[in-house]
């Protein structure tokens, strides 16, 4: 594999920012028996990362490199700070960055597939948060998305010690709170639902010593009561990168390709 630390300049964001690539290369399908990138280039995961994480972190804390080359995928890992993946009325539009411009940029630049069978999108804690936002409103583009440990209810931010009220201000607005919009995960999925949109298929693991478990299994629920499909998988866990390491492996092999 070909591994890159790339910086990038957005526009969405007004600054320069970072990406970690991984790419296949000459010999990685006969090393690993992975299959041959097809004429469009190979199939792309986007790999996005927790809040006190960084465009490293996979490559850091996991085997994610080889891993995707014995899928015979491109995987990229963006930046975010701790954006909670929003478009902040009080900082700059992560969403619209992440969802738009970035798949722009990496089609640019890189060699890979860019048809929505080909393009998939994974994430852990609050990088589950985003996957999920990115496949209930660009459903177009993913064939597939994947929540390892995710924020799967946004008041959990709210509720919790990691954000002051400032910051959730620079991030919700006035209210300091997701529900009900954009931002709201739970709120998106029956918008989607109920719209009939053609959704990705959509997969939801979580540690069950994990304190967002609770979430999780809500969001489940209401995926039942609106009847779209949730592969769920669930195992004994905490909120650590063992249990991330092991879910990506499993996130894989359940990628529809």
């Amino acid at each position: 594999m070909l591994h890159l630390a790339v910086d990038v300049e957005s526009a969405a964001l007004r600054m320069t920012t970072s990406l970690t690539v991984l790419l296949p290369q000459a010999g990685d399908a006969a090393d690993w028996g992975a299959p041959e990138p097809g004429p469009d280039g190979p199939p792309v995961l986007y790999l996005l990362h927790g809040l006190s994480d960084d465009a490293s972190a996979w490559t850091r804390f996991t085997s994610i490199e080889r891993y995707a080359a014995a899928a015979g995928l491109a995987v990229v890992m963006p930046e975010v700070g701790r954006s909670m993946y929003a478009d902040a009325p009080g900082g700059a539009a992560y969403f619209s960055y992440v969802a738009d411009e970035l798949p722009q940029l990496v089609a640019g630049a890189f060699r890979v597939s860019t048809r929505r069978a080909d393009t998939f999108v994974a994430g852990l804690s609050m990088g589950g948060y985003g996957a999920l936002k990115l496949a209930l409103r660009r459903p177009e583009r993913y064939a597939a998305a994947a929540a390892l440990s995710a924020v799967a209810d946004v008041r959990a931010v709210e509720s919790g010690d990691r954000f002051t009220p400032a910051q959730l201000e620079a991030l919700f607005g006035p209210t300091r709170s997701g529900v009900g919009g954009v931002d709201d995960v739970q709120h998106t999925l029956r918008t989607a639902a109920q719209a009939g949109a053609d959704l990705p298929a959509l997969y939801l693991s979580c540690g069950e010593q994990d304190g967002l478990i609770d979430g999780n299994r809500e969001f489940e629920r209401l995926a039942g009561e609106l009847g779209v499909p949730v592969m769920v998988d669930h195992h004994p866990g905490e909120h650590t990168w063992d249990y991330w390491d092991a879910g990506i492996q499993r996130v894989l092999a359940w990628l529809p390709r």
